[in-house]
């Protein structure tokens, strides 16, 4: 594929002038470079931005929780304000952009008319941003319809295929970055370990142990890879995120990607284990993108992390979590205004859970988006309206 220098802006005379990152710009512009990254197969945010004020958090996730912030402990959560702290995974990485004032989350997020808790419904939701009631248009996608609506716009999608989020208006190039990770001992050497045990005390316990974690992962691939949708792993992700900043900061401003291995039912670990690994990696992506893209650019650049939907609050019998509602957002960049918890909340007891189950959506995606569109690029009502129709912008002041 070709790439192409981005154009240089020429400002429409007349426009109404928007404030971003210190800066003021004619509306619509598109210099300040926008991230969309999606995590698909709904990650579990309760355990990412915890609520560790809560008492209730942690009855109902007795093996699944995360320690209340404590300078002595490396496994407990790091502190955001008084109810909310951070994954430690997230230690060397996130934390140091929240206190930067580089990060904010916003907790109670999601598509609040999608109660599907269906993987591919709610990505298609949330991909499109239309509504969910009436009908839909599959060809397109409300980042298409952003570029259609900005000048100057230079759209890219780091996906092996075109995502639905890009689809109508003009072509928009799409380059993978990764595939989906497997498990960490393969078959042959599995079979190596037990042959090493075999005729020892333990080697029946280890031939167990091989045909529990086979049969554990046949019964999860198969939906792990369809909500994955081919997305790239987070391991895949942390190895290619520098290459996409190199591409946005010299060529790209409107990028989305997608990032698989969220859908934890089983065995989902708490400061340790399968989340933690992953959010590491997502972690240490995020952070080289923003040091690829450099201090300069990054004052200029936005990303914004994205989910379909939450996990349920209370853990499964597997250690795991379920299918939920409410998630929380993220949103970064040199000149977000970070370091808090924005947008409407609630105390976290059972009684305000959705459904008895999970988060409720207090903050709607379109809403949180549009508002955040408002802000970067100037977009009046009816530009906005283009880009999420039917949906009322909600300004939380994120930039």
């Amino acid at each position: 594929m070709t790439f192409h220098r981005r154009h240089l802006l020429t400002l429409a005379a007349g426009a109404a002038p928007a404030l971003v990152a210190g800066r003021v710009w004619a509306a619509p512009q598109t210099s300040t470079r926008l991230l969309v990254v999606f995590l698909r197969g709904a990650y579990d945010a309760a355990n990412v931005v915890i609520p560790t004020s809560s008492d209730f958090y942690y009855q109902a996730r007795p093996t699944l929780h995360i320690a209340k912030p404590d300078p002595a402990n490396p496994d407990a959560a790091l502190p955001l304000d008084a109810d909310w702290s951070l994954h430690p995974a997230l230690k060397d990485t996130i934390y140091p952009l929240w206190r930067a004032g580089q990060v904010a989350f916003v907790p109670f997020a999601g598509a609040g008319d999608d109660l599907s808790r269906s993987h591919f419904e709610t990505q298609d939701t949330i991909e499109l941003g239309q509504a969910v009631q009436g009908s839909r248009n599959y060809g397109s996608g409300f980042m298409s319809r952003l570029s259609t609506t900005l000048s100057g716009a230079e759209p890219i999608a780091f996906t092996d295929q075109l995502p639905l989020t890009f689809r109508g208006g003009k072509p928009i190039p799409n380059v993978g970055v990764g595939g989906v990770g497997k498990p960490g001992v393969d078959d042959h050497l599995a079979g190596l370990i037990q042959q090493m045990y075999q005729g020892q005390p333990l080697g029946p316990s280890v031939a167990e142990g091989f045909q529990v974690r086979n049969q554990v992962y046949q019964s999860i691939s198969q939906e792990m890879v369809a909500a994955n949708r081919g997305a790239v792993s987070p391991k895949g992700f942390e190895l290619s995120a520098r290459r996409i900043g190199r591409l946005m900061k010299a060529n790209y401003n409107l990028g989305f990607v997608d990032i698989g291995g969220w859908d934890t039912h089983v065995n989902e670990g708490a400061a340790q284990g399968y989340l933690a690994g992953r959010l590491g990696e997502l972690g240490r992506g995020l952070a080289g993108f923003a040091d690829e893209i450099g201090p300069d650019a990054w004052k200029d650049t936005v990303v914004v992390v994205v989910s379909e939907f939450g996990r349920t609050f209370r853990e499964n019998g597997d250690r795991g979590t379920d299918h939920g509602h409410g998630s929380v957002y993220w949103v970064m960049g040199g000149g977000v205004k970070g370091g808090r918890l924005a947008g409407e909340q609630v105390q976290v007891v059972e009684t305000t859970l959705n459904q008895n189950r999970d988060y409720a959506v207090l903050t709607d995606y379109r809403s949180l988006i549009g508002g955040l569109f408002g802000r970067i690029y100037g977009l009046n009502q009816s530009q906005l309206g283009q880009v999420f129709p039917g949906a009322a912008p909600k300004d939380l002041q994120l930039v």
